[in-house]
């Protein structure tokens, strides 16, 4: 089989202060994290939002050290994946490849070509398939692959989602029993699974499987789990006007609340690492807004990380795929039959939900250019007169 590497897919985050600027400018300059009816506008939104998210995003930063610490623990999941490989009788080089900041994808493809890798297993650490993650990095994938003469007699197998993956559960399910067990009744503790939102648009319109995943996920961990516990499935992280997966996280805490419950374990389902959304969201913000609402034990799961179950859980997605027949980057679209990958959407006349999405986007667009137009002093309404 030659010399092996794994490549690890992520979505990256800002090392230090100065860095969220540029990283926010980055996350919203892809396509597929906003979805815009003319490319062109794509870079200048970014710039705007990232502008106007940077200090809020900085004090939240702040908050956990003044950086995501997701770089370090994915590199220690990558030296934890290797070792396990090893110790599995299958050595392999593992390479980072981070979505919005460094390592960029870019930077591990061209360690891997410098390396002579004759087979590569691409590996996201996202468990659920979606648009926005996975399919961000397949397509940046799929465009380097066309792009680089050097990788294309690379024998390569994608692995989309691995939700399923018995060792994973398994994982997730003993991190869940370490937080129910720190209570004095743990069976009936209310356990709350979080998972990161994306827009409703995307799985109505453009078929992104990444709710039903996420659903079969949460049943296949209480499976796994076999307590008789009650819970709940929310989407946290929404940005801007449009609909989110509901139920919403801030929602649903304050509806259990109502509903008397005070003791509850928080399950970061679509994580494997500890970052913004698990530190600072969850920990800081949910469990204020929890307290707020009356569940005053409030206790997180912790994100798998390096669990020792949860990176042979890796070891064995890896060496099953090569054993498999291999999966291309263009087969990934086949196989998640309904899901369009950018541009997805298509202008619609009429009363219908692609047009209410569209009329929403074009008029948050407006409001966004007006807003523009007050701060800088520049653009039509300046030249033709109606603002001075």
């Amino acid at each position: 089989m030659g010399r092996v590497g794994v490549l690890l897919l992520n979505l990256g985050g800002p090392d230090k202060l100065e860095d969220v600027g540029p990283f926010l400018y980055n996350l919203f300059s892809d396509p597929e994290i906003i979805r815009l009816p003319f490319r062109w506008m794509q870079k200048p939104l970014a710039w705007f939002i990232a502008t106007r998210r940077k200090k809020t995003s900085q004090a939240n930063y702040k908050h956990i050290g003044g950086g995501s610490p997701l770089r370090r623990i994915t590199e220690e999941q990558g030296e934890a994946l290797k070792a396990q490989l090893g110790a599995m009788g299958k050595e392999a080089n593992i390479y980072v490849g981070m979505r919005y900041w460094h390592p960029y994808t870019e930077e591990a493809i061209a360690l891997l070509t410098q390396d002579n890798i004759e087979s590569l297993v691409i590996l996201p650490l996202y468990p659920q398939f979606s648009i926005s993650t996975s399919g961000s990095s397949f397509r940046l994938l799929d465009r380097l692959w066309q792009e680089n003469p050097k990788l294309q007699p690379l024998e390569y197998t994608v692995i989309p989602s691995w939700y399923k993956e018995p060792g994973y559960l398994q994982a997730m399910a003993e991190l869940i029993i370490q937080q129910l067990n720190q209570y004095p009744n743990p069976d009936e503790v209310h356990i709350f699974f979080s998972a990161h939102g994306v827009p409703k648009s995307y799985v109505e319109e453009a078929g992104d499987p990444y709710q039903q995943e996420i659903e079969e996920c949460t049943a296949l961990i209480m499976q796994t789990l076999n307590r008789p516990n009650p819970h709940t499935l929310a989407y946290q992280s929404r940005v801007g006007p449009v609909e989110w997966l509901q139920p919403y996280t801030e929602d649903a805490l304050k509806a259990l609340g109502a509903q008397g419950v005070k003791d509850l374990v928080v399950v970061p389902i679509s994580f494997v690492s500890e970052h913004i959304e698990t530190l600072q969201e969850i920990d800081i913000e949910y469990r204020e807004i929890a307290e707020e609402a009356g569940i005053h034990n409030f206790r997180r799961a912790a994100a798998p990380n390096t669990h020792p179950v949860f990176i042979k859980a890796l070891a064995d997605l890896v060496i099953d795929s090569l054993e498999r027949p291999s999966l291309k980057l263009s087969q990934v679209t086949q196989m998640k039959k309904r899901v369009k990958m950018y541009p997805q959407e298509q202008w619609e006349w009429g009363l219908t939900t692609s047009a209410e999405v569209w009329n929403g986007r074009i008029a948050m667009l407006g409001f966004i250019a007006l807003i523009i137009e007050l701060v800088t002093g520049q653009g039509l309404l300046h030249m033709i007169g109606l603002l001075q």
